[in-house]
């Protein structure tokens, strides 16, 4: 039995959005999980990280983002409920007792993320998707103990529809599948913030034409165009913001930059103690839940502060690098050229560079949109079309737009070094022969021989 009198707001609250324009929170519990310490500390993660660097807008966070999801799950839960209810198509049907799991999985889809996310998890072997099950089932967190005021397995639930298990496929491809509450959110969330228009597509009309049936999620015929356009906004959003090469210079700076305090930590932990205490127990690999929420990427930016003074001449220099957008210039390398990296980073070393720490070798690849293939070891769940007779048809069958790039990954792989190197007579001509035979593999921004 539910702890809460009421799940219903007496008085409807509503947050301000430049996406959604007003965010409805109708239940109590959903107020108190905006409210809880986990989902505020989403404030202070940055939902772009690196690409803030390159589009100045994007300081947005992933808590707002959360609640963009919820928004998107709400309104999927109402049109269900108005056009398709269970009571009059059975199996095919929305069943509203289970808006509550869906509303509550959409808003802490991502509670588990890190400071400066996927690079974080990189180097310190975190999984934020493990730590977003363990804050939601956890009874050490507020989120936890919000939940078991619905019931005491509810926070279960909430869980197995991140991790896909629970029962009922509509609630888990609404929060989780190729056109879902979260990558709907996050492509306008995204083109808003960056001031780009290659996100937006056409919500309103998707809203229209979206409905349950009993495996899931589909899209009605006559607007089949709006899914188009999706899928098309997803490929540019991937291939003009999200792979930005001067974004993913700036996580290999990060990446680099934690990668050399991870290195001294062992000799300096004395040090690491003073400077940065809230990272060391994950400098030395043995971290909990508790260390986990305690970092986001404020902490960690004081702590790159400090490190700009540290007598470490890599570990100062990175940490400044970072700090005031000095990212490393890369060329695109492809297959043919992997030999030559090697050799790059001898010429890179020659001068004065660590290589370890001064150039990497970056893939970036993203597969916008397959149908449903079962021999794979990570199935993706394709998007249905739904005929007028009822009938299903996959989205690529009927859209030769959409079978142009089915199954087609698209991305590069970058070489990443120090932009110097391309800077003549440096030094006062100290180097110039290595200069100019680094120089000389660099055509038109790729890698030749």
């Amino acid at each position: 039995m539910s702890l809460y009198k009421n799940q219903w707001l007496e008085k409807e609250k509503v947050f301000r959005d430049p996406v959604h324009n007003y965010i409805h929170v109708t239940h109590q519990v959903i107020l108190d999980l905006i409210n809880s310490r986990e989902m505020q500390r989403l404030r202070r993660v940055k939902q772009l990280g690196g690409s803030s660097f390159t589009f100045h807008g994007a300081e947005h966070s992933r808590f707002s983002h959360s609640l963009g999801v919820y928004e998107n799950a709400r309104l999927f839960c109402d049109i269900f409920k108005r056009k398709y209810p269970a009571d009059k198509l059975g199996e095919n049907g929305w069943q509203d007792s289970e808006r509550l799991v869906t509303l509550c999985a959409a808003l802490l889809h991502d509670v588990g993320h890190g400071a400066y996310s996927h690079t974080f998890e990189k180097i310190f072997s975190t999984d934020h998707e493990k730590f977003t099950v363990e804050i939601i089932t956890s009874e050490t967190t507020e989120v936890n103990q919000i939940l078991r005021k619905i019931s005491l397995d509810f926070p279960e639930k909430v869980a197995s529809v991140i991790t896909k298990d629970y029962p009922n496929k509509q609630v888990v491809q609404m929060i989780s599948s190729q056109i879902d509450a979260d990558r709907m959110d996050y492509l306008l969330r995204d083109a808003y913030y960056t001031g780009t228009q290659y996100g937006f597509f056409d919500l309103t009309r998707i809203n229209r034409v979206i409905r349950p049936y009993k495996n899931g999620i589909a899209f009605l015929a006559q607007g089949m165009h709006a899914v188009e356009d999706y899928i098309v906004s997803r490929y540019q959003m991937y291939m003009q913001i999200y792979f930005h090469p001067t974004s993913r210079a700036m996580e290999v700076l990060l990446d680099h930059l934690l990668k050399r305090a991870k290195d001294l930590y062992p000799s300096q932990k004395e040090y690491f103690n003073r400077s940065s205490p809230r990272l060391v127990p994950f400098l030395k690999g043995d971290f909990t839940l508790k260390d986990y929420l305690l970092l986001d990427d404020g902490v960690l930016n004081t702590y790159f502060g400090e490190w700009t003074e540290h007598q470490d001449a890599i570990l100062c220099d990175l940490a400044e690098k970072f700090r005031n957008r000095k990212p490393l210039k890369s060329v695109v390398v492809h297959d043919a050229q992997l030999p030559l990296i090697e050799k790059m980073q001898l010429l890179v070393e020659k001068v004065g560079y660590n290589p370890a720490y001064y150039t990497a070798e970056n893939s970036s690849w993203d597969l916008p949109y397959d149908f449903y293939r079962p021999e794979e070891k990570r199935t993706r769940t394709q998007i249905e079309i739904m005929l007028e007779d009822g009938s299903m048809k996959e989205l690529s069958t009927l859209s030769p737009l959409v079978r142009a790039i089915t199954g087609e990954s698209v991305g590069d792989r970058r070489f990443y070094f120090p932009k110097e190197m391309l800077e003549m007579n440096q030094q006062n001509g100290l180097f110039e022969d290595v200069y100019k035979e680094f120089s000389k593999h660099i055509h038109n921004g790729e890698l030749i021989d």
